[in-house]
């Protein structure tokens, strides 16, 4: 018998952050994909104070895109293991909601120093720079983006009252090149990202217009 399956193997999605301060990047893996995922696209206009009609066509750059997604993570398959896995059994799932969490705090390290500064009578104190944050959705969408928000509802609890099961909706803002400067890394990803996006809008407008046979457009 071989070990030949016909099964497809599924993509994981995953949120990756890298600390300014550290060369190690903390990469969260979706334990089970989401179903649906949110996409809001705005776009970005100029003003047209002057009533020209070419004004009104002009855009100011790539538009303002969110997403919304729910992620599930279920110590469960873990727990029928609990010999394989005593993180599980001792804390459920409580670190990996932490680390999740840990994408919107300042580094503790960093919160001291400030204070220790502060203390000493620093006039001006940096505030912290967040991590750069990679949403990675396939391999034709890794953006770069900034985490609004979170949503925990932890479903399930153990006797020690760990999570055990959770659901968490993770508001996420896209970034474009507009964001960064352009030695950071954002801005060369989010600009690769719109080129992939450009090619696959192509491949997808000549299947449009063929598909309208002998109509006319311009």
């Amino acid at each position: 018998m071989s070990g030949f399956s016909r099964s497809p193997k599924f993509a994981k999605g995953a949120l990756i952050s890298y600390d300014p301060f550290s060369f190690i990047p903390q990469v969260i893996i979706f334990q089970y994909n989401p179903e649906t995922l949110s996409r809001k696209i705005q776009a970005q206009r100029t003003q047209n104070q002057g009533g020209s009609s070419v004004e009104v066509q002009r855009i100011k750059g790539p538009p303002k895109e969110t997403i919304d997604l729910s992620i599930e993570i279920d110590a469960a398959d873990q727990l029928e293991k609990p010999n394989q896995n005593a993180t599980a059994v001792n804390m459920g799932i409580y670190p990996q909601i932490s680390a999740i969490e840990m994408m919107l705090y300042p580094k503790s390290s960093l919160v001291i120093a400030n204070t220790v500064l502060a203390s000493a009578g620093a006039i001006e104190i940096a505030p912290p720079e967040e991590p750069f944050t990679i949403f990675v959705w396939g391999k034709n969408r890794i953006v770069p983006v900034r985490i609004t928000g979170f949503d925990i509802k932890e479903i399930n609890h153990d006797t020690s009252l760990n999570p055990i099961q959770a659901e968490i909706s993770v508001n996420l803002e896209i970034l474009t090149y507009d964001d960064f400067k352009v030695t950071h890394p954002g801005f060369a990803l989010s600009l690769a990202h719109q080129i992939v996006k450009e090619t696959m809008a192509a491949v997808g407008s000549v299947n449009s217009i063929s598909s309208l046979g002998d109509v006319k457009i311009l």
